[in-house]
């Protein structure tokens, strides 16, 4: 379906701008994802700090029969055109904060996207005016929903996703 004001899709869902400080993630049918599961990491994550993008509030799109989780509208801006310094503080922290969130028991779980699925491999990380910042809060985990063994084996692959990231981020 084509969708007004689309600004992305992921493997599952689309997102549509729904104002200047908006947007919304669209869940249409079976999208693999529950709104409400998301909602409530993305608040969890908010309550932490301010590394992922902020929840506003659960929606029903009638023109368009969608469910909808506003969030904030992020206006990204293109890291290489910042001397590797500055992204080094940057990326300093970007780390310090996503250490914050797995220390509070979330895990985002899409740092790098898997070589099947299509987009670039850290589209879910983006440079804001206000430093890196974390969207596509779908497969993220909760300590307390998954327990301790499976967490922590969602922290060890987000920390090798972190070399490859640092890596992308300081050197392109």
């Amino acid at each position: 379906m084509k969708y007004p004001r689309k600004l992305s899709s992921g493997a599952n869902n689309t997102v549509i701008v729904i104002n200047d400080s908006e947007v919304g993630k669209l869940f249409v049918g079976d999208t693999r994802s529950d709104i409400g599961s998301e909602a409530e990491k993305m608040q969890f994550a908010n309550s932490i700090n301010g590394l992922v993008v902020k929840f506003i509030r659960l929606d029903y799109n009638e023109e368009i029969q969608a469910e909808v989780l506003v969030m904030e509208r992020i206006q990204p801006i293109d890291f290489r055109s910042y001397e590797v310094e500055i992204r080094e503080l940057w990326f300093d922290v970007f780390i310090d904060e996503l250490h914050q969130l797995h220390k509070a028991g979330f895990v985002h779980r899409d740092l790098k996207r898997p070589s099947n699925i299509g987009g670039m491999a850290f589209d879910n990380i983006l440079l804001t005016h206000q430093g890196l910042r974390l969207i596509d809060v779908g497969i993220s985990a909760l300590q307390k929903q998954v327990g301790d063994k499976i967490f922590e084996k969602y922290i060890e692959i987000e920390n090798n996703e972190i070399l490859e990231f640092k890596e992308y981020f300081l050197n392109r």
